[in-house]
């Protein structure tokens, strides 16, 4: 072999095991601060759990949340952090400094969903809130209590860890993340410019997956979401005469089947892309043909060209529909969407080999991003690199009774969705502390 063949082979030898060295002396870093962090959970995992089901069993619709916001801000103060409450409305901001560093933010949401509650659990919300006017049962069914236990419990170790980090902390309590609102009237209201910017930002989300575990992905992580509305305007007449009316009942139906052509013929087929109808409402009897009806749905994507085109198009399809039945043109209006979720790359990097050593196996790289929506999309559009991951919430046994019966648990936004507390309360700390202290460790 030539010598300076020779050269780069043992080069390439000594790099690889100056690699794998540094990577063994990572993993018995993570797996010291992973035992630290269990120990501190065996006793500060009581309090948490009274916390989740107390939040579980009260909780309140997005910028109502009052005293959701309340009892995060006395947690947080009791851990010594500076708080500040009503930002963006019902919005909590929590600041821990300790020394120079970065800035790392840490989001949790504060808001519940208007649906009633099937869970059977004996901490089961019974609230009732007002939503649209109008009075609806209110629950905890997309994990966002989850969320905050672990978030209060990923503050504990931090400060009980703090000499193991240097920089400031920045854990935001957000109101409205369902309504797809909250994210923007935090930013609106000096987020970043009454406050440090941060560096990089964290967050999570459970779902039913396997307790114990974590999924991650750099790019993108989540869809785009843009509800819409359409008013068809028509011509209301008696029903046994149909030819003195415009029908908006037709131009609605109409519609909602020919939209579907965007999807299967504009869209590329590789591309996500999802445009739904969810309500369509009218008429008042069988007998008479209305002079209106109000069309409403959603769109998501995961790219900007996709979401463009499928915008476009149902705008396109509207008109065309209420030119065909010589209706007025319809009145088309999209609500303020959420953008996708776009993992920072390098963060992605190197928080992944945190999470191996901590979980292995149950540490598991998406090959796609998920179809739901998310307004921490907001921050990442202002400038705050990060990294959002998934929490596995369903234990083993209650996945493997629901399969044998042909079944998947209930997932999200499902009446009877019930994450197992203890296991996910407990991975979403240590995923959540052991991610901030390999970007902040000394």
């Amino acid at each position: 072999m030539p010598l300076r063949a020779l050269r780069l082979v043992l080069l390439a030898g000594a790099a690889a095991l100056l690699a794998s060295a540094a990577q063994a002396a990572q993993a018995a870093d993570v797996a010291r601060q992973k035992a630290e962090i269990d120990a501190g959970l065996d006793k500060a995992y009581p309090h948490l759990d009274a916390l989740y089901k107390d939040i579980h069993a009260h909780p309140e619709l997005g910028f109502q949340e009052t005293e959701t916001a309340a009892k995060l801000a006395k947690e947080m103060r009791a851990l010594g952090f500076t708080v500040t409450e009503h930002v963006g409305k019902t919005g909590v901001v929590a600041i821990y400094r300790n020394g120079p560093g970065p800035t790392v933010m840490v989001r949790t949401e504060l808001d519940a969903l208007p649906m009633e509650e099937k869970t059977g659990l004996p901490y089961a919300s019974h609230v009732v809130a007002s939503y649209n006017g109008k009075p609806t049962p209110v629950a905890h069914s997309c994990g966002h209590d989850i969320h905050m236990a672990a978030w209060v419990g990923a503050a504990q170790q931090l400060v009980a860890m703090k000499s193991q980090w240097k920089g400031t902390l920045m854990f935001i309590g957000q109101p409205a993340e369902e309504t797809v609102g909250g994210a923007r009237a935090m930013i609106a209201d000096g987020l970043f410019t009454r406050f440090p910017k941060p560096d990089i930002g964290f967050a999570q989300h459970v779902g039913p997956g396997p307790t114990l575990g974590v999924s991650y992905r750099a790019g993108a992580n989540s869809s785009s979401a843009d509800g819409f509305e359409i008013t068809f305007q028509g011509r209301g007449a008696h029903g046994s005469r149909p030819q003195l009316s415009i029908d908006p009942v037709m131009e609605a139906a109409r519609f909602t089947v020919e939209v579907q052509t965007i999807v299967s013929r504009e869209k590329d087929p590789a591309a996500f892309g999802v445009l739904g109808v969810g309500s369509i409402q009218s008429g008042s009897a069988g007998n008479i043909i209305p002079d209106q009806a109000v069309l409403r749905g959603t769109i998501r994507s995961y790219d900007d060209a996709t979401r463009q085109l499928l915008k476009e198009g149902l705008g396109r399809t509207a008109r065309a529909v209420a030119e065909m039945a010589r209706a007025p043109a319809p009145s088309v209006v999209f609500d303020q969407g959420a953008s996708a979720v776009i993992n920072d790359a390098a963060i992605t990097a190197r928080t992944a080999p945190v999470f191996k050593a901590a979980f292995g196996p149950r540490a598991v790289e998406a090959t796609s991003p998920g179809s739901a929506s998310e307004d921490y999309s907001e921050y990442i559009l202002a400038g705050v690199p990060s990294l959002f991951w998934g929490l596995g919430g369903i234990d083993a046994k209650t996945i493997a009774d629901y399969r044998a019966k042909g079944q998947e648990p209930p997932g999200n936004h499902t009446p009877q969705f019930a994450p197992t507390p203890e296991p996910t309360i407990r991975t979403g700390v240590e995923a959540m502390t052991l991610a901030v202290l390999n970007v902040m460790g000394r």
